[in-house]
């Protein structure tokens, strides 16, 4: 998935997280449709507010998920931002 784009088709923005992501509030999660096919929700980052749009392209990225665990261990996981 890394590397690949599309363009979102819908989105929120989560401003009341839960207790593991209230450092990253607000965050928007938008539903992407991938070039090639098929859908992906994620968080969406490196954003402002115009990049909220439908048709707005996206590519997948590497980032940070949460905050390090107790044990030191650092969450990686899919997330998109805007071209």
């Amino acid at each position: 998935m890394l590397g690949k784009t599309g363009k979102i088709i819908s989105w929120t923005v989560i401003r009341v997280p839960s207790t593991e992501f209230s450092s990253l509030a607000p965050y928007p999660v938008v539903i992407v449709d991938m070039t090639g096919g098929g859908k992906i929700t994620a968080q969406l980052v490196d954003w402002n507010e115009e990049d909220l749009g439908f048709g707005r392209k996206v590519k997948v990225v590497i980032r940070r998920v949460s905050e390090p665990s107790t044990e030191g261990i650092i969450p990686y996981g899919i997330k998109v931002k805007p071209l």
